[in-house]
């Protein structure tokens, strides 16, 4: 991570990167307007902001909606690109579905039984569920299939998984362990866990519509809240995490502002633009 930039010499940035569970988004799926106006504030100083969030691409759709955002967002833990102006995908990665079953099977070998699901690829990707599988955010529409074949039916972006007993932290510990590179292993959110192409992380999105934008890592300011944020906070010149992150991505922070509750975005931001 580039060293910490002292306020004094630097107020704004040109690019506001936010997470969205945990982090932008209140617990129950809603933006406060405190957060609504920082972001508007934001805008009306020329800077651009970024959804960058484990969501599929479907699913992050209404919430920029409900943001008045049409341009990018980094969608799939990095692996799609999408431009919400036209409703289609810029960039897509693709985990390969065989590897998935193995890396699963490498997993199961080691905790035993898992409890799978799949982001489909795609402007309209399903997200299915085999039996078994609790979806961490009730909201977020699901299709249950019958068996865990019926998961590889069309091509995915990622791969969800569960473990009856296990906590995240050492379920995602053994599947790194055990996965090697069939698959890039992220902690994205409490019960969410999951496997996505080798080598994409929120940061290599993140990058690409930078690009896209114009804009580079030293104009940038990240906001997160779990591991799966640090190649981000790595990526671009001040990483803030929410009083509610994980511990391993408050280590890596330059600052640690208050939780996703009591707008800690927007506390940020009102200073950065005053």
């Amino acid at each position: 991570m580039a060293a910490p930039i002292a306020y004094a010499e630097r107020t704004a940035y040109s690019l506001i990167a936010t997470d969205l569970d945990g982090t932008l988004l209140r617990g129950d799926d809603t933006f406060s307007d405190r957060s609504l106006d920082a972001l508007a504030r934001v805008a009306a100083a020329g800077a651009r902001h970024l959804v960058v969030t484990g969501r599929p691409a479907p699913r992050v759709r209404p919430l920029l909606d409900r943001l008045h955002s049409r341009g990018l967002a980094v969608c799939g833990q990095g692996a799609q690109l999408y431009d919400a102006d036209a409703d289609r995908l810029l960039w897509s990665v693709t985990l390969d579905r065989e590897l998935a079953e193995t890396a699963l099977g490498k997993i199961e070998a080691e905790v035993g039984q898992l409890y799978a699901a799949v982001d489909q690829d795609g402007v309209d990707g399903l997200t299915l569920i085999e039996p078994g599988y609790r979806m961490p955010h009730p909201t977020l529409p699901a299709l249950r299939v019958g068996r865990r074949d019926d998961l590889w039916c069309e091509p995915i972006s990622k791969v969800l998984l569960r473990h009856p007993t296990l906590s995240d932290d050492e379920l995602a510990s053994t599947a790194r362990s055990v996965v090697g590179s069939l698959a890039t292993v992220t902690m994205s959110g409490p019960g969410t866990v999951e496997l996505q192409p080798c080598g994409i992380t929120k940061a290599t999105g993140l990058a690409l519509a930078a690009e896209h934008l114009g804009l580079r890592p030293e104009d940038t300011v990240a906001f997160g809240d779990m591991p799966n944020d640090i190649p981000m906070f790595d990526w671009a010149a001040r990483g803030v995490a929410m009083a509610n992150a994980h511990p391993e991505l408050k280590a890596v922070a330059d600052e640690v502002t208050t939780s996703n509750e009591d707008d800690g975005v927007a506390v940020v931001l009102e200073r950065l633009f005053p």
